[in-house]
């Protein structure tokens, strides 16, 4: 229902507080002041601060929130609709790879006309992989059916998450909004803003929670059947029917900025037009680089050219009609994007402003598109000015020489081709004949003879030196102590994550051999495909190669939380690989937020300790007997501190992916950084996790359990406070008598278990 212009007119600016805030920062003060009752979320720089931030707030009992740490974005976005479905408030935020995961979802909620609020904080899509802003996440939004919004700063961050929520809960529109801002320019970077003192102001903007009111799960004397399949009739309407809804929210923003300009004294008009009034020569620019832009305008109005900006804060409605009555006397108009539409010889938004502009016949502005800025490739006022320039030639000679083309790119000169700095290593280099693996007949297990420790540095490191991992890092270190048990040549694939990153950042890499990089969710599926086609190549007699490449995913930093369905596939269908999974307890490469590797009680960046929660809930995940499920031959957990048992491991499950199929190893590494530890005690911390049976040592050939290190045998026990005080991640735990208590008793439930599984073959 609209509110009155006399209504209106009686309300007066709310008290507002001064600060320096991020984007990402005034999008959780936003979601806090709501008082979401879910957000479903899973890490993903650079959008990963906004649970963060709402953690910490909770910690503090500043909302009541419920945060549930997803398997992956899909799961996120599945817990999120859900919520909706029930009747409640939902918040997410996403970046990236993570926006395309979930985005089979996105339109099951506009189609079943479920609202809630979504941060997308921009980020370019791999390949190759780049962490930075532009807006080809975005673009892939623009069909879904979302309402979609763009904040150009930390300030419309926080304004336009609360008009979001009061437009998707609006009764003619009843849809989830987006909203876009750039990752790192305006998610990180801080800036003088306001928001409200008092969180009741926000409370009643955005009014009760209607959800109650339209159909929900969550009221059994009232059952709903939610997203029945349709026929074509059907499915038509339906269509017809969002399409409406999302027309109508373009009136609706217009009616909820009008009241918010009122309670704030900022105002959000659909177009922000920038000295537009008698412009001649424009340019169009999304979020950040509007704002970079503005000075520009200004330079070239002091030379007396005509020059104006448009940025708009609403995307989806599109705003055709504002943008014909912007552009009817302007020129030429240079469109600059973040994002490619591929072979379209231009942009998406260029298009869309194209198709506005031909059904107006009293336009005949030219329309120019430069795809620029690309993986957060920085905008500056010359840049600003070369556009303009465009603009202002197109306009002169009355047409564009070149309508479409990039910005900023440049062909490279032949002398700087780039040249291997170390001769390539390959087959006889990596054989020792030091590791011997033979198979006993009757059993039909492996035993490997390793040579002294000292013998095996005569072979080659798997990666060179200067690579970029923190002082202390346990992954590499541990990593390049399992190479030196595989023999002979050796493809690795690296999931998304630290040892991935600090190894393989362009023009530099680390690997000595073939490395290939893929997505968290998607590693073990790829090096799958890789492997069979190496072997049918092989058989076809295309490829002539030894039979001994070793074929290795490496994955870690929670990668198998979101991997865990491509792990599992890969394993029942008995690859001949081996996956390798480095336990550093968290997902260390996004800031440190909890896994489901991560301990119960531990630290993280989104598990945080105070008043109201004392870290993560609920203990770490078991993956080893996850996989031992999948009966594949050989399963193993291992750490740096017993290098024999870790290099025996090695060599066996080198044998069984090449002779077998799958084999999957758990390596336990240290994270000084993310532990909260001095660099140099990582050994002896993952030391002290194996010998309080945290980290029992074992493994499970062809089925059977066998514990390789037995601390009680050895009488090298120790209590699990003697690990646990040693980081500052879990100091807490030692004052904490019932927590600690649960800790220790899950370990040695476990422990029992596991000695069971080791006295009994059949277990």
């Amino acid at each position: 229902m609209s509110v009155s212009e006399n209504q209106l007119s009686e309300v007066l600016p709310a008290e507002q507080v001064t600060h320096f805030e991020s984007g990402n920062e005034m999008a959780a003060t936003a979601a806090a002041q709501i008082n979401y009752h879910i957000m479903g979320y899973f890490p993903i720089t650079p959008s990963t601060e906004v649970a963060q931030y709402l953690d910490q707030m909770k910690t503090n009992g500043l909302h009541d929130i419920q945060l549930i740490a997803a398997d992956g974005e899909h799961g996120s976005a599945g817990i999120c609709y859900g919520a909706a479905m029930a009747g409640a408030r939902v918040i997410n935020a996403t970046s990236s790879q993570g926006f395309l995961y979930m985005l089979e979802q996105l339109p099951t909620q506009s189609g079943t006309r479920f609202p809630m609020v979504l941060n997308l904080v921009t980020r370019a899509i791999s390949g190759p992989l780049d962490i930075r802003g532009d807006h080809s996440d975005l673009y892939y939004g623009l069909n879904v059916g979302w309402v979609i919004l763009t904040a150009s700063t930390p300030q419309a961050v926080y304004d336009m998450n609360i008009m979001a929520l009061k437009i998707a809960e609006h009764s003619e529109v009843r849809l989830p909004v987006i909203v876009a801002y750039d990752g790192f320019f305006t998610s990180h970077q801080k800036r003088k803003v306001q928001y409200f003192k008092d969180n009741q102001v926000v409370q009643d903007f955005v009014g009760p929670n209607p959800n109650h009111n339209y159909p929900n799960v969550s009221d059994p004397t009232r059952p709903v059947t939610i997203g029945a399949h349709m026929g074509g009739d059907d499915l038509l309407n339906n269509h017809y029917q969002l399409s409406e809804a999302l027309n109508k929210a373009g009136e609706v923003y217009t009616e909820v900025a009008r009241e918010y300009d009122l309670l704030s004294g900022r105002e959000y008009p659909v177009l922000d037009l920038y000295r537009m009034d008698d412009a001649e020569v424009a340019v169009f620019l999304l979020n950040s680089a509007g704002e970079s832009a503005k000075d520009t305008v200004d330079a070239l109005r002091a030379k007396g050219i005509k020059a104006g900006l448009v940025r708009p804060n609403i995307i989806r409605p599109f705003p055709t009609e504002q943008l014909r009555q912007a552009l009817r006397n302007v020129k030429a108009l240079l469109v600059g994007e973040r994002a490619d539409s591929y072979g379209a010889e231009g942009g998406n938004l260029t298009h869309e402003i194209r198709s506005a502009l031909q059904v107006d016949p009293e336009n005949k502005t030219i329309i120019l598109c430069r795809i620029f800025g690309l993986g957060g490739k920085d905008f500056y006022a010359d840049d600003a000015a070369a556009f303009f320039q465009l603009a202002i030639d197109a306009a002169e000679k009355g047409y564009a020489e070149k309508p479409f083309d990039y910005y900023g790119y440049y062909p490279g000169e032949e002398k700087d081709a780039l040249v291997p700095v170390i001769e390539p290593l390959h087959g006889d280099a990596f054989k020792t004949g030091l590791i011997q693996v033979t198979q006993n007949e009757e059993t039909g297990l492996l035993k490997v003879k390793l040579p002294p420790l000292r013998q095996l540095t005569v072979k080659p490191h798997r990666l060179t030196p200067g690579h970029g991992a923190c002082p202390g890092c346990g992954a590499l270190s541990a990593l390049e102590l399992f190479f030196k048990g595989i023999e002979g040549d050796m493809v690795v694939l690296f999931q998304t994550g630290c040892a991935y990153v600090v190894t393989a950042s362009y023009p530099y890499s680390s690997h000595k051999q073939s490395f290939v990089h893929n997505l968290f969710q998607n590693g073990a599926a790829t090096l799958a495909g890789m492997v069979d086609a190496f072997y049918e190549l092989k058989r076809r007699g295309e490829v002539q190669v030894s039979d001994d490449v070793t074929f290795v995913m490496v994955s870690g930093d929670g990668g198998m939380d979101i991997g865990m369905g491509a792990t599992v596939g890969a394993a029942l269908r008995n690859h001949k690989m081996i996956i390798l999974e480095y336990d550093n307890e968290g997902y260390m490469n996004t800031g440190s937020q909890l896994s489901y590797s991560t301990p119960m009680g531990h630290m993280t960046s989104t598990s945080g300790v105070g008043k109201t929660q004392k870290g993560k809930k609920g203990h770490h995940k078991d993956t080893a007997q996850i996989l031992a499920a999948c009966n594949i031959p050989y399963v193993f957990t291992a750490a740096e501190c017993n290098p024999q048992d870790l290099l025996q491991k090695a060599a066996k499950a080198q044998w069984y992916a090449n002779n077998v199929g799958t084999a999957y190893g758990k390596l336990l590494c240290a994270c000084p950084l993310n532990w909260k530890t001095s660099d140099q005690n990582g050994y002896d911390l993952v030391k002290a996790a194996v010998d309080s049976c945290f980290f029992p040592l074992y493994e499970i050939e062809q089925g059977i359990t066998n514990i390789t290190y037995n601390p009680e045998e050895k009488g090298k026990r120790i209590p699990a406070v003697e690990w646990l005080k040693g980081m500052g991640k879990t100091k807490h735990l030692l004052k904490d008598e019932a927590l600690l208590q649960n800790f220790e008793t899950e370990i040695e439930r476990r422990w029992s278990r596991l000695k069971l599984r080791h006295e009994n073959s059949l277990l």
